[in-house]
C-alpha cells in the first residue's frame, strides 16, 4: 500500500473527450440499490473509526486532545455521508442522469469525488432558501397517498421531491464536514508563561487531488503580544494561510517551514496529518496490488468487502535557530527532525509515517496467510464480532 497522490495521467484535447476522463476515473452509481449499498458500507466503516481513534489514544498513538478532535471531524465526515444519502438514493428513480447521479473515484480513493463535496457545500448554504420554495415534509407524505390510492402507482416522483426536502433540512442543522473546515485553536492547558503561550490548531480539508479527507493538527508556540485567538490581525492570516496550504500534493516539511517564515511570532512545534482513506472495495474500486487479491479470495459478504487506509504522518521540532530579518531584528526558526539516512523519511518530508489497514476479520484471515511483504509492517485494525475492534502490528 503506498500513500494517495495527486493523480499524474495526461490526457490530449485532440483524442479524449471529457466524459471520456471521467469514464475513465470516476464511477457514477446508476442503480438504487448500488446506491444504497454503497451508504451503507461508509456508515459502517465511518462508525468503526471511531474506535480506531480511541485505541490509537489506548495505545498512546495520538493524545486525549488529539482523540477528541479526531472523533469531531469523523462525526462531520459521517452527516456528510447521511446527507449525500438524502440526496442520491431516489435520484434514480426519476430517471436521474449523469449529472444528478453519485459520481465516486473508483480508481485512488473510493470516495465521492470532490466536486460531489463542493456542490453538497454550495447546497448547505442555500438550504433555507430552498426550503422556502419546496413542500413540507407533511403536504408531500398527503399528496403520495393521494397518488397511490388514485393512480395506483408508485409516487416515485413526490419521493423524490420528500427526499430532496429531508435533504435540505439536513444541511441546515448538521455540522458537516465541508470541503474546507477551517482552523480552530486549543490552548495546551500547562503550556502557558508571560511570554509563551501553546495552542493545538486543528482543521480538515477535503482533498480535491486524492478525493480524501484529511485532518491536520498543529502544536506551535505563540510569543506574539496578544493571544493568538483573539488577535483579529493574525488570526484571519492564520487560517487563510493553513487552509492554503493544505493539499496532499506539499510535504509537512513544507507546510511547516512556509508558515514558520510567515510568522515570524508563532513557531510550529509540531504537525500531523491524517489521511482517512484511500476506501478499497471488490464491488465498487479498482484497486491494484496484493489487496485486490484479498479482497477477491475473501468473497465476504455484502458489506463487509472493504478494507480502509490510515495513515498518519507526523513532523517533530527538535532544537531551534535564530535568523536575521532585518537590520536590527532577528526571529527563531524551527529545526525538524527528519532521518537524512533514510531515503524514504527524507523524500516524504516527515519525522514519522505511520500506516494503518482497517478491515473485516475475514479480508484479515486473507491478508494473513498472504502476508504481502509491503504490509507486513502495515498496522491492522480487525473489525470482528460484534463490530469490536482488535489491533494488531
Amino acid at each position: 500500500m503506498t500513500k494517495a497522490r495527486s493523480k499524474t495521467r495526461k490526457f490530449t484535447a485532440k483524442t479524449v473527450k471529457a466524459s471520456d476522463v471521467l469514464a475513465f476515473d470516476h464511477k457514477v452509481l446508476e442503480g438504487a440499490q448500488a446506491t444504497r449499498r454503497y451508504f451503507r458500507k461508509f456508515e459502517r466503516i465511518i462508525g468503526h473509526l471511531k474506535q480506531v481513534a480511541e485505541l490509537s489514544e489506548a495505545e498512546k498513538l495520538v493524545t486525549n486532545a488529539e482523540s477528541k478532535i479526531l472523533q469531531m471531524y469523523l462525526l462531520g465526515l459521517s452527516y456528510t455521508f447521511t446527507a449525500l444519502s438524502y440526496k442520491f438514493l431516489m435520484a434514480n428513480r426519476v430517471g436521474g442522469n449523469i449529472d444528478t447521479l453519485l459520481s465516486i473515484d473508483k480508481a485512488d480513493s473510493g470516495f465521492p469525488i470532490y466536486e460531489e463535496i463542493l456542490h453538497m457545500a454550495a447546497d448547505a448554504s442555500q438550504a433555507k432558501k430552498h426550503l422556502k420554495s419546496l413542500p413540507s415534509q407533511e403536504r408531500l407524505k398527503k399528496e403520495m397517498i393521494t397518488h397511490i390510492l388514485s393512480e395506483h402507482t408508485a409516487p416515485t416522483k413526490l419521493q423524490y421531491a420528500l427526499s430532496q426536502r429531508i435533504y435540505y433540512e439536513y444541511l441546515a442543522g448538521a455540522s458537516l464536514f465541508l470541503p474546507g473546515n477551517d482552523p480552530q485553536g486549543i490552548w495546551i492547558s500547562g503550556k502557558r508563561s508571560r511570554d509563551h503561550r501553546s495552542y493545538l490548531v486543528h482543521w480538515a480539508k477535503y482533498d480535491s487531488q486524492t478525493n480524501v479527507p484529511a485532518i491536520y493538527m498543529m502544536e506551535l508556540e505563540d510569543t506574539g503580544r496578544k493571544a493568538l485567538p483573539r488577535d483579529e490581525r493574525r488570526w484571519p492570516r492564520v487560517q487563510s494561510h493553513l487552509m492554503a496550504q493544505s493539499m496532499s500534493s506539499l510535504k509537512l516539511l513544507t507546510i511547516a517551514r512556509g508558515f514558520d517564515r510567515d510568522f515570524d511570532d508563532l513557531h510550529p512545534k509540531f504537525l500531523r496529518r491524517f489521511n482517512i482513506g484511500p476506501m478499497y472495495s471488490h464491488r465498487f474500486t479498482e484497486q491494484h496490488g496484493p489487496l485486490r487479491d484479498v479482497l477477491a479470495e475473501a468473497k465476504s459478504e455484502p458489506g463487509l468487502d472493504w478494507t480502509l487506509a490510515w495513515t498518519v504522518e507526523s513532523l517533530v521540532s527538535e532544537s531551534t535557530t535564530t535568523e536575521k530579518t532585518g537590520m536590527f531584528s532577528t526571529a527563531q526558526r524551527e529545526l525538524y527532525r527528519i532521518d537524512t539516512m533514510d531515503a524514504g523519511a527524507a523524500e516524504d518530508g516527515a519525522t514519522d509515517i505511520s500506516r494503518s489497514l482497517i478491515l473485516p476479520h475475514k479480508a484479515f484471515q486473507v491478508l494473513e496467510e498472504k502476508n504481502p511483504p509491503s504490509l507486513r509492517d502495515v498496522r491492522k485494525y480487525v473489525v470482528g464480532k460484534n463490530a469490536k475492534i482488535m489491533s494488531y502490528k
